[in-house]
C-alpha cells in the first residue's frame, strides 16, 4: 500500500493549536509510531457537523502536551457517549477527538503547525524544510462512516481510496 503513496519523512515532534493561538499542543511520537495506521478520515455527521468540512483528517497520536501558559480555554465536549473533542471555547476550533477508554487522541491535522504540515520557505521561495503532510494524512489507517459519503463528491477523492474503508458496524 505504501509502495504506491510513499509516506516521505516523518516527524518526531506535532506542533499545532487552535486558530485564535490561545492553545498551543506539542506531541512526541514513539520510535514506533505506526504512520500508516495512526492516519484515518471520517465521514460521519457529528464530525462534519463539528468541523464544517465534508471529510475530517486525523491522525492518533499519545497525549498533547499544552505548551500554552493559560489553558483556560480549553474545554471537552461530548457529541455523544462514545467520545469526547477537545475545543477552544474562544475561537471555537475543533482539536482533537478522543474515544471512551482511548489513551492518546485522534489529532485533527487541520490544527497542526503549516511549517509541520507543509514546511517552510526560505526568502528566496526555494524550500527551506520539507513538510511530513504525507506522513500525518495519508489516510492510509482507514476511513470511517463511509455509508455517509457523498456519490460524485467525497467518494472519488483519491486520497480516500488508499486504506481500508469501514462503515458503521464494521470493526
Amino acid at each position: 500500500m505504501t509502495d504506491t503513496f510513499p509516506l516521505g519523512p516523518k516527524p518526531t515532534t506535532i506542533t499545532g493549536g487552535c486558530l485564535c493561538a490561545k492553545l498551543r499542543y506539542e506531541v512526541t511520537l514513539p520510535e514506533d509510531h505506526d504512520f500508516i495506521a495512526a492516519s484515518m478520515t471520517c465521514q460521519c455527521t457529528q464530525c462534519r457537523k463539528q468541523s464544517g468540512a465534508l471529510v475530517a483528517v486525523f491522525h492518533t497520536v499519545p497525549p498533547l502536551r499544552w505548551t500554552s501558559d493559560d489553558t483556560s480555554t480549553f474545554a471537552e465536549f461530548r457529541a455523544s457517549e462514545a467520545a469526547t473533542r477537545g475545543i477552544c471555547t474562544a475561537c471555537g476550533s475543533w482539536l482533537y477527538y478522543r474515544g471512551n477508554g482511548q489513551e492518546g487522541v485522534s489529532l485533527c491535522v487541520g490544527t497542526i503547525d503549516e511549517d509541520i504540515l507543509f514546511g517552510k520557505k526560505g526568502a528566496d521561495g526555494e524550500d527551506e524544510k520539507k513538510g511530513f503532510g504525507r506522513a500525518l494524512a495519508s489516510g492510509l489507517g482507514g476511513h470511517v462512516y463511509c455509508e455517509n459519503e457523498i456519490p460524485g463528491v467525497t467518494d472519488d477523492i483519491p486520497m480516500l481510496k488508499r486504506g481500508k474503508r469501514y462503515e458503521a458496524g464494521d470493526s
